[in-house]
């Protein structure tokens, strides 16, 4: 590292894989003050919830183990950015005085309000705190009671296999299709996992309604249901738009390439919840880690004086998890296209463990040597396909 005078003050928004990333690559300068703003005291796994729900993994990870020292913890929620005084104002009532804002808020889980019930009896699985409440109600329920997950991706696949793994009786409501990320061959393989396991798989219909102990359909059926799990979809905190800041239709913050806000250049932004052109990349811990090194690096060549990078990332394959003994790893090209190799069986089981595990162990050292951990960023940058959105 490099000694400098003057002092910057960096507030990260933000404590999962983008932020988290982000606040240690920050250290390659010794003259930045890091604060991460969490509104939990511990680092979740989101990519792990659905073994937390059913019952097989704690995805909590203490900050002390994978953030570098000197990065300042504030646990609170961020309610505003006032970009005129450069503050970020906090819940408690507490502001934050930054130079710069790197913008890793993250995405939740959405369920829709225009499906009737959904918002007052389905379950999420996207977040700790919903995750947790699904847990505790899947516990109340009968061994032989049925389950229904909505949505076809694959967060719905992985909690349905893990649920059947169980020896829960599963329905999966896919919607158009299932695993549209895959290409055909890995679909069937999943297909036929889900069969051989169980899980009744309806595709071609969606959830219209949500009862306390059925699903209606939307080609009119109905379907028990002692307990509904929504997987369909996801939305973005909206911080962004309620500091004034220009956001995309679902409320990510609007970047220029540079992950740098365009409205205003003090702000960048980092995973999920940034739109670069109004073109954002498939939400997924494989984009958000490389695009919190990018943002940081953003942020450090805006103090350093010289031009920033412009995004690059691509994508690289799509793993899923099939219960605790099976899994499927697809590769894509940058554009998350399916390509014609695939892994499935154990030996997929293991790849997306490997993943998992991996991913933490990087952001650790990320903590201990900042800009040592090489992160995967296939580019050019190309515009998805309509099947990857």
């Amino acid at each position: 590292m490099t000694e400098h005078s003057t002092s910057h003050k960096i507030v990260v928004i933000g404590g999962g894989y983008a932020g988290t990333v982000a606040a240690n690559h920050l250290r390659l300068r010794d003259d930045v003050d890091i604060t991460l703003v969490n509104s939990r005291s511990r680092f979740v796994e989101r990519i792990r919830l659905h073994q937390f729900v059913a019952g097989n993994y704690d995805p909590s990870v203490d900050y002390g183990t994978i953030l570098g020292d000197g990065i300042e913890l504030v646990v609170d929620h961020a309610t505003r950015i006032d970009t005129a005084l450069r503050k970020v104002e906090l819940a408690s009532g507490h502001a934050l005085d930054y130079d710069y804002v790197i913008y890793a808020v993250g995405s939740t889980g959405a369920v829709p309000s225009c499906v009737p019930g959904a918002a007052d009896f389905a379950y999420c699985v996207a977040e700790l705190e919903s995750a947790q409440r699904l847990r505790a109600g899947l516990a109340e329920l009968p061994a032989d009671a049925v389950v229904t997950v909505v949505g076809g991706g694959l967060t719905g696949i992985e909690t349905a296999a893990e649920l059947a793994e169980q020896g829960r009786k599963v329905t999966l409501v896919a919607g158009r299709t299932l695993a549209p990320t895959l290409g055909a061959p890995a679909c069937r393989s999943v297909a036929m996992w889900l069969s051989e396991n169980g899980v009744t798989v309806l595709e071609g219909t969606g959830v219209a309604e949500v009862c306390p102990n059925a699903v209606v359909l939307t080609d009119s059926a109905v379907r028990q249901s002692a307990l509904t799990i929504w997987t369909a979809g996801f939305g973005v905190p909206g911080l962004a738009a309620a500091s004034g800041l220009r956001v995309d239709e679902l409320g990510r913050l609007l970047t220029d390439e540079t992950l740098t806000s365009v409205d205003d250049d003090r702000i960048v932004a980092a995973g999920d919840a940034g739109s670069p052109s109004g073109r954002p990349l498939r939400m997924s811990c494989q984009a958000a880690i490389p695009l919190g090194v990018q943002a940081a690096d953003t942020v450090l060549s805006r103090i350093a004086g010289t031009a920033p990078a412009v995004l690059d990332q691509g994508f690289k394959g799509v793993l899923v998890s099939l219960g605790r003994h099976a899994g499927l790893r697809q590769l894509v090209s940058a554009d998350d296209t399916p390509l014609d190799t695939w892994f499935d069986g154990q030996e997929g089981a293991q790849m997306k463990e490997e993943q998992c595990r991996r991913t933490v162990m990087g952001i650790g050292m990320e903590a201990r040597n900042p800009g040592t951990v090489v992160w995967y960023k296939p580019g050019p940058r190309v515009e998805q396909t309509a099947a990857a959105r």
